[in-house]
């Protein structure tokens, strides 16, 4: 058994979906086995990017990082984010001359692809599963992108920084209210190119652990994510300040779409999809060698 006050980091963004996820640790509400944990909320990309250095014991990590940091982390077998049929949204201002509307080009991805050549779109991290599933998208077109954090793509493109916006987290449901057009739904084109789940996210822990310690580590954020979904209302509740504007019936249907059974574990769907998201990469020249993934049992 370890130790009492034996203290692991944890990085996490600061979004209410994780917020939900890790609730009934930062809230004391399951037996956390004597181990405490230093919560440390960064974007995204930014956990990427330590996560390739190895500074956090357990981080929530980009799918597309895993391809840069399986030398240090495993994949926790709890805590995936995945996009079934809905994922990062690309979008644009409605433009007043219609020929130069991606409207113009429908649900043709061809068109899609057409319009976007040569144009700027504002990405919230080039290590992002988001920006992996857009150049996958993109085929051989070239754009230009530019990285900027991930709740000031509207205001990139507003300001004309930008031609279209690659959105992650609540923008997926605030865009309209927003005032922009969805030009692509990536989960959308992914499930129906390939029948999965796009994967977004997941939780890695570090390999010089000891493996039982890994072991129940894995269970720990099991046990919150389950503690979670059977106390609803107040694992909302508690995500609600990291909610930026969302109302709570919004944001509990932002939590509902990434926090669901794959959440709780990839399974053979989950763990297909990952295999299949990082093998297409590869095969593009996305991404390194192609991966050997390593699940904590």
């Amino acid at each position: 058994m370890p130790q009492p006050a034996t203290v692991f980091t944890l990085g996490h963004s600061p979004d209410p979906d994780d917020a939900f996820m890790f609730y009934a640790m930062a809230e004391n509400k399951i037996d956390l086995r004597g181990y405490r944990f230093d919560h440390i909320l960064q974007d995204i990309q930014t956990l990427n990017e330590r996560a390739t250095r190895g500074e956090l014991h357990i981080s929530a990590v980009s799918i597309h990082a895993l391809a840069y940091v399986l030398d240090k982390y495993a994949l926790l077998p709890s805590g995936a984010s995945m996009g079934d049929g809905y994922g990062p949204l690309l979008v644009t201002l409605p433009k007043e001359s219609g020929e130069n509307a991606p409207a113009a080009a429908g649900s043709d991805h061809a068109s899609i692809r057409r319009w976007l050549a040569g144009r700027t779109i504002a990405v919230p991290g080039r290590m992002t599963s988001a920006f992996l599933a857009l150049r996958l998208f993109l085929e051989d077109t070239e754009c230009d992108f530019h990285v900027v954090p991930f709740d000031r793509i509207f205001d990139a493109v507003r300001h004309g920084n930008a031609d279209a916006g690659l959105l992650i987290h609540e923008g997926q449901l605030t865009y309209a209210a927003e005032g922009f057009s969805a030009v692509v739904d990536l989960g959308v084109w992914w499930k129906a190119a390939t029948g999965l789940p796009l994967p977004l996210g997941g939780n890695v822990v570090r390999k010089d652990i000891d493996r039982p310690v890994r072991r129940e580590l894995a269970q720990i954020l099991a046990d919150s994510i389950d503690y979670g979904l059977q106390h609803r209302a107040d694992a909302v509740a508690h995500s609600m300040p990291l909610a930026r504007g969302l109302d709570v019936p919004l944001a509990d249907k932002f939590i509902g779409m990434y926090v669901n059974d794959f959440t709780r574990d990839y399974g053979a769907t989950g763990r297909r999809a990952v295999h299949t998201f990082l093998s297409a990469a590869s095969e593009a020249g996305l991404i390194p060698a192609p991966v050997d993934l390593e699940f904590v049992d």
